[in-house]
C-alpha cells in the first residue's frame, strides 16, 4: 500500500524519465544516422589494449538498465525542486553528448569472440545489435553517474548502504564497459565529467528563492 501510494502521489513527475528517455534514443540513433559516412576517430589508447576482455562483465552492462530505470523513477519521486535539477541535467548532458558525437564521431576495433559460452553468445549478440560507434562520451557511464549523483544528494530519506550501493554500481558499470570492449578510457572519463559539468550546469540555472512549477 505504501508503494501504491507513492506512485499516486508522484505519477505526474514520472513523465519526467519517460521525456529523458526519449531523448536518449533520439540522440544515440540520430547521431549514429548523421555520422553514418563520416570519418570516425579511434581514442584507444596503450592502457585500454592491455585491459583484457571479460565476457561475463556483460551481465552488469545489462543489467544496468533495469538499474537506472528504478533509480529514474525513485528520483522522480523525491524532491520537486531536486528532482527537476537532475532531470534538466540528463538533457543537458545528452545534449553535450549529441555535440561531441557530430563534431567528433569515435570508434574502436573490437576483438573477435570465438568461444560458444554463454558470455560468449550474449556478446556476439551485443555486437552484433550495438555498433561501435557514440562511443566518446559513454552515455552508459554517463547515465550510471547521473544515478549516483542523484542518490549523492538523498542523505535523509536513502540509507547510506543504498546510496553508496549506486556509486559501487556505477563504478562497476564504468569498469564493465571497458572488460566488455564497447568503450575506452577516454570514453569513461568523458561520461563521467559530462554527467557531473551537466550537473553543474542545470544547478546555475535554477534560481535561488524562486519556488520550482508545480511545487
Amino acid at each position: 500500500m505504501k508503494y501504491l501510494k507513492i506512485w499516486k502521489e508522484n505519477r505526474r513527475n514520472l513523465l519526467a524519465p519517460i521525456l529523458c528517455l526519449i531523448w536518449n534514443e533520439s540522440v544515440f540513433y540520430g547521431a549514429r544516422i548523421l555520422t553514418k559516412n563520416r570519418q570516425h576517430y579511434v581514442l584507444t589508447s596503450g592502457i585500454d589494449e592491455r585491459i583484457p576482455l571479460v565476457t561475463w562483465t556483460i551481465a552488469i552492462y545489462l543489467i544496468c538498465f533495469l538499474v537506472w530505470a528504478l533509480t529514474y523513477v525513485y528520483i522522480a519521486c523525491g524532491d520537486r525542486k531536486e528532482a527537476k535539477i537532475f532531470f534538466r541535467a540528463d538533457i543537458i548532458g545528452k545534449t553535450i553528448a549529441l555535440l561531441l558525437y557530430l563534431l567528433m564521431p569515435t570508434t574502436m576495433l573490437r576483438p573477435e569472440i570465438t568461444g560458444n559460452g554463454v558470455w560468449d553468445i550474449l556478446m556476439r549478440f551485443l555486437y552484433r545489435i550495438d555498433a561501435p560507434d557514440n562511443l566518446f562520451p559513454s552515455i552508459h557511464c554517463m547515465v550510471s553517474w547521473f544515478c549516483w549523483i542523484g542518490m549523492r544528494k538523498r542523505k535523509e530519506d536513502c540509507s547510506p548502504f543504498f546510496r553508496y550501493g549506486t556509486l559501487v554500481f556505477s563504478l562497476a558499470v564504468c569498469v564493465s564497459t571497458l572488460t566488455t570492449k564497447q568503450h575506452v578510457l577516454a570514453d569513461v572519463f568523458g561520461g563521467i565529467l559530462t554527467a557531473e559539468l551537466a550537473y553543474w550546469i542545470s544547478k546555475k540555472m535554477a534560481i535561488p528563492g524562486k519556488r520550482e512549477k508545480g511545487e
